[in-house]
């Protein structure tokens, strides 16, 4: 009964919200550019959850959450530019490609541990950048261009869709597991638990909605560049998930969105942008090193579990 009444109390808070952001879109109080942030708000909310699973949930210190990013944004754009297919089937077919290079890239490297695995997904997305940056077939350095068909309304069933998932998976048994890698590798091993499987999982799914950021991403401007993907775009979702709180799902979103807003409102001065994020990061390390929500959540609408279950 609680577990519904959760649901159904996201799924109505979600409603609300969509209804009312398209109320104003309709009556023209929002004009393109305030489209864009909400837009832009979005993707970064669902980068920062896909991120989520992996760092704050299963523990594992991961950089290169741009290159799925990149894989969903490029492969979405040559479903749609070059194929010919529908918005939806190019964002499906984006995470589906960016899950199946989680995977392939979890398999080997999610054996390691600490600052080994960090280097190795920070390499793989420079790989994948470098991929795309010499494929002609994708417009190579010069970038791709693409038709802008992202709305609000893909962009906020994106982070519907993502945060039911993730914050299901997060209290199942599988997101049980996970949790206790994150608390003590270990111990879980010697439990029992499959640690590489379960590492692999998460990272798979993190992969999988980081795929439809960067699908819904690329269709939301006329043009996509392998510049865009990299270190620093890695660090920027690195930023989101540990000034919301490792372990905190609506940490990472409210991170998302403050960030977005700050980068919006800056957008003229980028030097500045990274000055604040730098203060901010300090500031937070200092006072708050367990991130703004540490392992809390701010309601129990992400606690889909049975009573007596994880905070996280």
């Amino acid at each position: 009964m609680k577990k519904s009444k959760a649901f159904w109390g996201f799924l109505v808070l979600a409603l609300v919200i969509y209804a009312v952001v398209q109320g104003m879109i309709s009556g023209g109080m929002l004009d393109l550019y305030y489209q864009n942030i909400l837009i832009q708000m979005c993707i970064n909310i669902m980068l920062a959850v896909s991120l989520h699973i992996v760092i704050g949930i299963t523990g594992q210190f991961s950089i290169g959450h741009a290159g799925f990013m990149a894989v969903g944004a490029y492969i979405s754009a040559i479903a749609t530019m070059k194929l010919g297919l529908p918005l939806i089937v190019a964002i499906l077919l984006g995470a589906v490609i960016s899950a199946l290079a989680g995977l392939l890239v979890g398999i080997p490297t999610l054996r390691l541990k600490g600052d080994y695995l960090a280097i190795a997904t920070l390499g793989f997305a420079e790989i994948i950048r470098i991929i795309f940056l010499n494929v002609e077939y994708v417009g190579g350095a010069a970038g791709m261009v693409v038709t802008n068909m992202t709305t609000w309304t893909y962009a906020f069933v994106g982070v519907v869709i993502t945060i039911l998932v993730i914050a299901n998976f997060t209290n199942s048994r599988h997101g049980r597991g996970c949790i206790s890698i994150r608390e003590d590798e270990i111990a879980a091993d010697a439990m029992g638990i499959n640690t590489t499987y379960y590492k692999v999982v998460a990272f798979t799914i993190g992969s999988f909605f980081a795929g439809i950021a960067g699908a819904i991403y690329a269709h939301n401007f006329f043009i996509i560049q392998p510049t865009t993907f990299n270190f620093l775009k890695s660090f920027d979702i690195l930023i989101y998930v540990v000034l919301g709180g490792l372990g905190s799902l609506s940490g990472s979103a409210i991170a998302a969105i403050f960030l977005t807003l700050v980068s919006a409102y800056l957008a003229n001065f980028p030097e500045t942008r990274m000055i604040i994020y730098s203060v901010v990061l300090i500031i937070v390390m200092l006072y708050r090193p367990t991130g703004l929500m540490g392992t809390k959540e701010i309601t129990s609408l992400f606690k889909f579990g049975k009573k007596g279950g994880s905070k996280v």
